[in-house]
C-alpha cells in the first residue's frame, strides 16, 4: 500500500483540481486494509474471532461492519457485537472521585457475562447477546445467535484488547489461533511544508466525534470539547497500554476529511462562547480547519467511513 501523502499543500491542491481524486485514493487504501485483515481470518478454521479494539471516534463501528461485510460475502456469516452491550446497569459502574460513573472503566463491563456469552456460542454454536439502553442505563435481552462451523464474531469496543477480558478465553472454548487482534487510529498528523502540524491525530479524532455528537447525540460543540480530557485521559489509562496486544494496526484516516468536515464544523465551533473554559481549544481547531481548501459532504461515499460521523 502506496504511503499516505499527508501535507496540507498536496491536500489542497488536489481538492482544488482532483476533489475526486484524492477522495478515491483515500478510500482505496482504507478499503485495501480491510480485504486484507478479511481475507487473513478467512484462512483460519473453525468458529473465530476478531477482536476491535480503538480510542473515541477512530471508526470502530464501521470497520466492524465493513470486516463482516467483506467475510460475508466470502461466504462466511459474520456478527458484530459491541461490548457497549455489556455494560453493567448504571448503578453498578464505578464512581470517579468527582462523584460521576467511570463509564470508561474496564469494570463498567460484565466481564462474567461476556466470558459466558462467549463460552455458550464457541461451545454450542448457540447464545443470546444482550443489549444495553442508554436512556434506562439498564440491559435488556437482545438477539439470539447461531454461528455456523465456520462464522464470526467481530467483538469491538474500546477494551476489546484489554488483558482482563482476554484472560478468560481460555476457558471459553476459543483458541489462540482463531483469534484476530486489531487496533483501530488515527495515527497519521498533517503537516505543512515548513514539517508544523496542522492537525494532530488527537485534533482529526475529536473533529470527527464533535461531528458525531452533533448529529446523533444532539450535543453541541462546547459540551464535547469540555468532555474530551475525560475521554483521552481513560484512553490513556485503558487503552494505550493493550496497543502491543494487536496482530494488525489500522490508520483509519481519510486525508480529505478536514475538507470535508470544514463547512458543518467551523460554524460550531466559532459559536463557543468566550466564556467557555474550552474557548482556546475551540478556536484553535477552527484556526486548523480554515487552512483547508472545503469540499461538499456529497461527494464523501455513502459507504465511507466518514459517514460513521457526518450522517
Amino acid at each position: 500500500m502506496a504511503a499516505i501523502r499527508n501535507e496540507l499543500e498536496y491536500i489542497n491542491e488536489m481538492a482544488k483540481t482532483q476533489p475526486e481524486e484524492l477522495i478515491r485514493k483515500s478510500e482505496l487504501r482504507y478499503r485495501g486494509i480491510l480485504e486484507g485483515v478479511a481475507e487473513n481470518a478467512r484462512r483460519k478454521h473453525g468458529h473465530k474471532l476478531i477482536l476491535l479494539a480503538g480510542p473515541s471516534a477512530s471508526g470502530k463501528t464501521t470497520t466492524a461492519q465493513k470486516i463482516a461485510q467483506r467475510l460475508g460475502e466470502a461466504g462466511l456469516q459474520t456478527f458484530r457485537v459491541s461490548l457497549d452491550d455489556f455494560y453493567l446497569p448504571v448503578e453498578g459502574i464505578p464512581l470517579l472521585p468527582d462523584g460521576s460513573r467511570d463509564i470508561e472503566s474496564i469494570h463498567a463491563l460484565d466481564l462474567p457475562l461476556l466470558h459466558q456469552t462467549l463460552r455458550e456460542l464457541m461451545e454450542t454454536g448457540r447464545g443470546c447477546l444482550p443489549r444495553f439502553d442508554f436512556a434506562s442505563g439498564k440491559r435488556a435481552q437482545g438477539r439470539q445467535l447461531k454461528l455456523g462451523a465456520d462464522d464470526m464474531i467481530v467483538l469491538e469496543g474500546l477494551h476489546a484488547l484489554h488483558p482482563l477480558l482476554c484472560a478468560q478465553f481460555g476457558n471459553t472454548g476459543v483458541k489462540p489461533e482463531q483469534i484476530t487482534r486489531i487496533y483501530i487510529s488515527v495515527s497519521s498528523r498533517i503537516y505543512d511544508a515548513k514539517r508544523q502540524i496542522v492537525l494532530n491525530k488527537r485534533n482529526l479524532r475529536l473533529a470527527r466525534r464533535i461531528l458525531r455528537d452533533m448529529q446523533f447525540r444532539n450535543t453541541g460543540a462546547a459540551e464535547t470539547l469540555e468532555l474530551w480530557p475525560a475521554v483521552t485521559a481513560g484512553e490513556e489509562q485503558y487503552l494505550s497500554p493493550c496497543k502491543p496486544n494487536a496482530d494488525v494496526r489500522i490508520n483509519s484516516i481519510h486525508i480529505y476529511e478536514p475538507c470535508v468536515f470544514r463547512a458543518r464544523l467551523l460554524p460550531q465551533l466559532e459559536a463557543v462562547s468566550r466564556s467557555r473554559p474550552c474557548f482556546e481549544e475551540a478556536a484553535r481547531l477552527a484556526r486548523s480547519l480554515r487552512r483547508f481548501e472545503a469540499l461538499p459532504e456529497a461527494l464523501t461515499p455513502a459507504d465511507s467511513l466518514l459517514r460513521e460521523f457526518l450522517g
